[in-house]
């Protein structure tokens, strides 16, 4: 392990320019994955707050018995979707309604007998706000005979579907192209260095060595410029996190940076783009010796 760790290093001094070409490719290509990263991540904190709007109204047909009302809310409170389960009365719903609806506040002080219906007011857990799974939950709801309608604002929360959807595609579409980009400038380091080396490698086919072990230094230079690529980008992320932040003048200052699971997948992923750059340029090349 000594000897592939020297030989390692030795590359980064046999051609340090091509090695902080390397560094830097792999660096600023995690830098873009990240900065996307950053945005979706506090894009998706934005929607959840969001997300906690999402409710369902299942408003009850007048008449119907308080005991039969109680009986169905605690069915509904047993789904496994759902997070809570509340009774809105007629008269709540009014008192709401002139609490909330400023502009027709004058309306509903003369009325003579309340127009808004009882209802059941019904919110999802986390994972299960999407489009799909509260149409599901308004349809079994729709099943109960004393219930006369159910809105969710479909449109609305199908809109909260397409951009997860669109942020989720467009931070993985980015980050492949620039992990191609990487691989590819890692592996031409790499196959310069091999040609380098050709006639050292040569001689030590004749002696015997074995693949694995010609290709020890190579893939561990690989990953240790996968390594150095990654921390350089998570440096770059923060000092990107910080100018964003500081300099919002408040209206960012909810920003989050990443988790330490989120930044170690992000070496994690350095280290592998290092090491697939290595392992194609090597295979390649010892095809041919």
């Amino acid at each position: 392990m000594k000897l592939l760790t020297r030989e390692a290093l030795l590359s980064f001094r046999r051609a340090p320019l091509l090695s902080v070409l390397s560094v830097t490719t792999i660096a600023f290509s995690l830098f873009t994955v990240g900065l996307f990263g950053l945005v979706a991540i506090n894009l998706r904190e934005a929607l959840r707050g969001i997300e906690e709007r999402v409710e369902i109204v299942a408003y009850i047909f007048r008449g119907t018995p308080a005991e039969t009302i109680a009986i169905a809310t605690q069915d509904i409170s047993a789904f496994p979707e759902v997070r809570d389960v509340s009774f809105v009365s007629e008269e709540n719903a009014l008192r709401r309604a002139r609490a909330e609806l400023v502009e027709f506040r004058d309306a509903y002080q003369d009325l003579q007998v309340n127009p808004l219906p009882a209802s059941i007011e019904v919110r999802l857990k986390e994972g299960y706000r999407d489009a799909t799974t509260v149409g599901r939950v308004a349809d079994r709801l729709k099943g109960f005979g004393f219930i006369d309608d159910v809105r969710f604002g479909r449109e609305w929360v199908q809109k909260l579907d397409h951009l997860r959807n669109l942020t989720g595609l467009v931070g993985l579409v980015i980050g492949l192209a620039f992990a191609a980009v990487a691989v590819v400038i890692i592996g031409v380091t790499i196959r310069l260095t091999l040609l380098q080396r050709a006639r050292e490698i040569s001689i030590m086919r004749l002696v015997g060595a074995t693949n694995w072990f010609i290709r020890g230094p190579f893939l561990l230079e690989g990953a240790l410029k996968g390594l150095l690529g990654g921390l350089l980008s998570l440096a770059l992320c923060y000092a990107g996190y910080r100018l964003f932040r500081d300099n919002s003048g408040g209206t960012l200052s909810g920003l989050i940076f990443f988790r330490l699971q989120h930044m170690v997948l992000i070496i994690v992923f350095g280290v592998l783009l290092g090491l697939g750059g290595s392992m194609v340029s090597v295979g390649r090349h010892l095809r041919h010796v």
